[in-house]
């Protein structure tokens, strides 16, 4: 087994965030030859800037605007991937945020469960970066998506991840799926072997981790345990 070097933390970055260590057995995916295991779904630009994952997915819930898409690709230093509409965003609306995406350095653009086949193809169409689809139901008709350009499918669907993952890594065994793999080890494990090639995380906001820093200061204690 080779060795690992001792790791560099510093001194103000050993608290960053950390994905799971389970996330690791997975096989990644390729993306412009940069190999991804790991995406934190978080549009927190302090939280982007201090987590150690290899991507950050950033869908929000609200019309995409190229500003919040500069300022998440200004303060990451991994690949972004961002959200382009499909549900109240749609049509030429949602083929011009794909673009200005691309022209400010996105790594892909993610399109919304209910996106119409006919906006998967404009999209597809207008980007050289790949379209990813988000899954949220297992009675998705995935080959009419892959028809349209769909290049990635990233699985959001709860409980029912690992079975949706499977499906369509029976119909297409080589197709880079990226799915959330839940709050344990043990499901992100189940996740990864049902055929997902990278997983999402959910960090914690930063009201909760203030929440137990605060904690520690009203009890006198520093922000930290030495060591």
């Amino acid at each position: 087994m080779k060795r690992i070097p001792t790791p560099i933390e510093g001194v103000y970055r050993k608290s960053a965030l950390k994905v799971p260590e389970a996330i690791y057995r997975c096989s990644g995916i390729m993306v412009f030859g940069k190999r991804i295991k790991s995406l934190v779904f978080s549009t927190d630009l302090a939280v982007i800037k201090n987590v150690n994952a290899d991507a950050i997915i950033a869908v929000y819930p609200f019309t995409p605007q190229p500003v919040i898409t500069q300022a998440l690709l200004t303060a990451a230093d991994v690949p972004v991937f961002v959200g382009v509409g499909g549900g109240l965003t749609k049509g030429n609306r949602m083929a011009h945020m794909a673009a200005f995406a691309e022209m400010q350095g996105a790594m892909g653009v993610v399109a919304n469960h209910p996106t119409s086949l006919e906006h998967l193809r404009t999209v597809s169409r207008t980007v050289d970066i790949p379209l990813i689809s988000t899954v949220v139901r297992a009675d998705t008709d995935f080959a009419a998506r892959v028809e349209a350009g769909v290049s990635i499918f990233n699985v959001s669907a709860a409980a029912e991840t690992p079975a949706i993952v499977a499906e369509i890594r029976a119909l297409y065994p080589d197709m880079p799926i990226i799915a959330t793999g839940g709050p344990t080890d043990e499901s992100i494990t189940a996740t990864i072997e049902a055929g997902a090639n990278a997983i999402t995380w959910t960090p914690p906001s930063c009201a909760e981790i203030f929440r137990g820093i605060m904690e520690r200061y009203r009890q006198g204690l520093p922000y930290e345990e030495d060591g």
